[in-house]
């Protein structure tokens, strides 16, 4: 068919089914986001035997742990509004590449000093990654079926993190703690010509830069042949137009109350997250497990979120956002607080999975909010602070799981103290849909004509 002058990009996205080309961009941000997953979570499946291999005493692991936070942090906060100027392709694989080769780099450290700088940089470009993998994803998304698209992505991100444990549990009394950082170096390396020749750009991010028709109406074609495009066609987007990765924008045109509410989701959600990555392996094998189980039942923590993301996804589609994630999170809570009295290796595996899916869980249908109630010229920036601030969580979570355990505090007291942050992301999320309601109640439109999957629905 022929097109008319001008081209609404995003409503033309919206009408068109989910094809090959739309779930080839999926896949290949969900393979970065699972390498993602693997480098940020490795460190916590490899903490014991490199504590003894190293003679780092638990507080001084505190501080490693929140090295490459700290770089994630840095990462999201920059990268992210660098990637709504320049562009999210060439963000993400630069920050691949960097996130692989200074992981294989930190299997040759002998010292505390060269672990926490490689942990630190390294977690640079695992904080460049997420917010554009995100950002891709649901810009080249329909509207129906974006949360579903967006969480099945995303759970790439605890599928790496389950694969690092599993991995760990054999290469680790094998080979050593060593062999597991080779292998988390390798992998994103590999990936990195993958993407620079099957990754495309953000056609959203086309239309807002201009001058990239023939780009535009290429893409467009690589989803539905069909589309043909005559030269003089002009390509826009029909959303709000604010001035491009402005940090102040995420608080202007009514969206100061919902961005304040999403930072604190992410601050406690990701506080949870790697409060329990990091910490868990070690507290259940001193608490008696094995460290081969102490180790399976961290990893069954991550699958919790991976093996939900899809159900969950179409869950968020169909009901809407708030009270989906608002019940997800209270699930994830019950569970962390179950865990302090599980003795059996079996209950304990359970509640793990549980608690991974309504914590991982969670921070998925978060990352699928943030997402969504932002146009397209600070995506990238929304996602990326809200990730930023979050990351301000991620690397407290470690050492306030450091303070518990050097302060011996009982195993019942620190599960009971981890289930907090999950009931305040509950509380968060669903004051954000009540904040919504409340808006439409008024009768006026809120931050975003937000897509059905984010739609409150009596949160």
């Amino acid at each position: 068919m022929t097109s008319p002058a001008t081209v609404d990009v995003s409503e033309l996205l919206d009408e068109q089914k989910v094809g090959s080309f739309q779930i080839r961009v999926l896949v290949l941000c969900a393979l970065a986001v699972l390498l993602d997953g693997f480098n940020a979570q490795v460190i916590g499946y490899v903490a014991p035997a490199l504590a003894v291999g190293l003679h780092l005493s638990q507080r001084e692991m505190g501080p490693v742990f929140a090295a490459s936070l700290v770089g994630v942090m840095v990462g999201t906060l920059t990268l992210g509004p660098l990637a709504d100027r320049i562009g999210r392709r060439g963000i993400m694989i630069a920050c691949t590449l960097t996130f692989g080769v200074l992981s294989a780099a930190t299997a040759l450290v002998n010292s505390f000093e060269a672990l926490f700088l490689l942990r630190l940089f390294a977690g640079f470009g695992l904080g460049g990654a997420m917010p554009n993998a995100i950002a891709l994803t649901a810009e080249f998304s329909p509207q129906r079926s974006r949360a579903t698209m967006v969480m099945t992505m995303f759970c790439g991100f605890p599928i790496g993190a389950m694969i690092a444990g599993l991995a760990a549990a054999p290469m680790i009394p094998a080979y050593g703690w060593r062999s597991v950082f080779v292998l988390s170096g390798v992998l994103p390396i590999l990936l990195v010509p993958v993407l620079i020749v099957g990754l495309p750009e953000s056609i959203r991010h086309l239309v807002l830069e201009g001058g990239k028709s023939r780009q535009i109406a290429a893409l467009l074609a690589r989803i539905d042949p069909r589309l043909v495009f005559s030269g003089e066609a002009n390509f826009i987007i029909n959303e709000e137009q604010v001035t491009r990765a402005a940090i102040g924008s995420l608080f202007r045109q009514r969206r100061a109350r919902a961005t304040i509410l999403l930072w604190i989701v992410f601050f406690a959600s990701l506080l949870d997250l790697y409060l329990l990555s990091s910490w868990l392996p070690t507290v259940f094998h001193d608490a008696g497990l094995a460290l081969t189980l102490s180790i399976v039942a961290a990893a069954l923590f991550h699958a919790g979120g991976a093996g939900t993301s899809i159900v969950l996804g179409r869950f968020v589609d169909r009901f809407g956002a708030y009270r989906v994630l608002a019940w997800t999170y209270l699930l994830g809570a019950v569970a962390i607080a179950l865990l302090g009295p599980a003795r059996s290796a079996a209950g304990i595996m359970i509640l793990a999975f549980c608690a991974g899916i309504g914590v991982i869980g969670g921070q998925m249908g978060a990352n699928l909010v943030a997402a969504s109630i932002y146009p397209t010229a600070i995506r990238s920036t929304g996602v990326g602070w809200a990730l930023g601030i979050g990351r301000i969580g991620s690397i407290i979570g470690p050492f306030f799981g450091a303070f518990m355990l050097s302060g011996h505090w009982p195993i019942d007291t620190i599960f009971l103290a981890s289930a907090v942050p999950a009931i305040v992301g509950a509380a968060a999320i669903y004051l954000m849909g009540r904040a919504q309601n409340a808006t439409e109640a008024a009768g006026r439109s809120g931050p975003l004509p937000a897509p059905s999957g984010v739609e409150p629905r009596g949160a």
